[in-house]
């Protein structure tokens, strides 16, 4: 068996089945782990929520921004509606809809193997959380999905808190929850999230800098999986690998070896879906 982690797909399928082909991968075999967005800005979300979902206990997936936008959107929940450059219709439309969105909305936003010390986000953590501590918040979130994803759908939005706090309830807490592990890239070492900075490291203003960059980063110990930062690129290091090589945007597909510490990330070449990210 072999585990192999992808960055993010964004309804580009294609790219994804030559990456797998590329990799050798074989269902029965093989354990893929998926760093989220699986959907959007690519022309084929559909096919691709179906071949990850048709892989059961072989994929783990955590959820990223763009697929609690399709469940949001898709549920009619928070008065969410399709943006410009969203390519989520054929998803909408699909006869098996609901089937489809029921798999998507209980996958977890983060994925943490303590055995092999691996940690699946999709985008971050603040500074002050451990591994541990990450897991344990995704979860509180995901068990307020189950319970009432309404109120949480109709209560995710905005950038606010941007300092986490453990005294942090109710919604404020799961919505800076969802922001670190679904959308941030920068903030300052004491955890305040600028989630309006998108651009490469070196362009955001100090005592702004990249999340896992803190020399004091409470995660150490772990490895952090993560994509969502296609300006970034592919990223090894502070004991963060991240993932995201922008493939929607013309750049490349990442399938990251997990069980093998040397050895290199494999790729694939992208069309250009999209031609600037934003």
């Amino acid at each position: 068996m072999a585990r192999y982690a992808i960055g993010d797909v964004q309804g580009c399928y294609d790219e994804l089945r030559a990456l797998l082909a590329a990799l050798g991968f074989r269902a029965d075999r093989d354990e893929l782990w998926f760093v989220g967005d699986l959907v959007n800005r690519g022309p084929q979300s559909l096919e691709v929520l179906r071949f990850v979902r048709d892989l059961g206990a072989g994929a783990q997936c955590v959820l990223g921004n763009h697929d609690l936008h399709l469940l949001a959107v898709a549920l009619g929940h928070g008065g969410r509606r399709l943006k410009r450059g969203d390519t989520l219709d054929a998803v909408l439309g699909a006869p098996d809809r609901e089937r489809l969105l029921e798999w998507l909305l209980t996958r977890p936003l983060a994925h943490h193997d303590a055995a092999r010390g691996d940690l699946l986000v999709h985008a971050g953590l603040v500074p002050q959380w451990r591994a541990v501590d990450a897991a344990r918040l995704a979860h509180e979130v995901e068990q307020a999905l189950a319970h009432d994803a309404p109120a949480v759908f109709g209560q995710m939005y905005g950038n606010d808190p941007d300092t986490w706090s453990e005294s942090l309830a109710g919604a404020a807490r799961r919505r800076f929850v969802i922001n670190a592990l679904t959308r941030l890239r920068y903030c300052t070492a004491e955890g305040r999230m600028d989630l309006s900075q998108k651009g490469a490291p070196g362009t955001a203003v100090l005592p702004l800098a990249p999340w896992f960059t803190f020399g004091d980063v409470q995660s150490r110990g772990a490895r952090v999986i993560c994509g969502h930062w296609s300006t970034l690129g592919y990223s090894a290091s502070h004991g963060v690998v991240a993932i995201d090589t922008g493939c929607v945007w013309g750049g490349a597909l990442t399938a990251l070896p997990l069980d093998d510490p040397g050895a290199p990330p494999v790729q694939t070449a992208c069309r250009a879906y999209q031609g600037i990210e934003d």
